[in-house]
């Protein structure tokens, strides 16, 4: 497997993952021959512009996906919003860390073609490969099933 993997802080903070952690994460995730892959942490400012002129949602989100070119040779861009990704974990009671592994594993299916959100009220089928896909991942990486604390919050 031949990954190409750029990784961009476009804002700061020591909760952010290292490259080395974030290209384990990524490799973990590929399911093709070769990758080009781009991640990129940004501000609120720049998660909110992306997601509005690019999904017409005019809030700052998670993690975006940009995929450029299918499987087998895989390239495509993540970006992830730190302010976000921090409240959520802290609202969830995740580690940090397990949160960022659990979005860049969310973002990286997203960029091979997986969905969890076909149709008008959404492809519940879909979204259970995907899920299942990313526990099966996560938990060869070490990290906990990342629904389970949602679930337990929505009780």
């Amino acid at each position: 497997m031949t990954l190409s993997l750029s990784v961009q802080y476009a804002c700061k903070d020591e909760a952010l993952p290292s490259r080395q952690k974030i290209r384990r994460w990524v490799q973990k995730s590929l399911e093709g021959d070769s990758a080009e892959v781009t991640v990129r942490f940004v501000d609120a400012e720049e998660g909110q512009m992306l997601n509005r002129e690019y999904r017409h949602k005019d809030y700052a989100t998670n993690v975006l996906s940009f995929p450029y070119v299918p499987n087998p040779d895989m390239a495509g861009d993540l970006v992830l919003c730190l302010p976000v990704v921090l409240k959520e974990a802290q609202a969830q009671k995740k580690p940090v860390d397990a949160h960022f592994a659990h979005l860049i594993v969310h973002g990286m299916l997203h960029l091979q073609g997986y969905d969890h959100e076909t149709g008008d009220d959404g492809d519940e089928s879909s979204a259970e490969v995907m899920e299942a896909r990313e526990r099966e991942i996560l938990a060869a990486l070490g990290y906990p099933d990342p629904y389970l604390s949602e679930r337990v919050l929505k009780a």
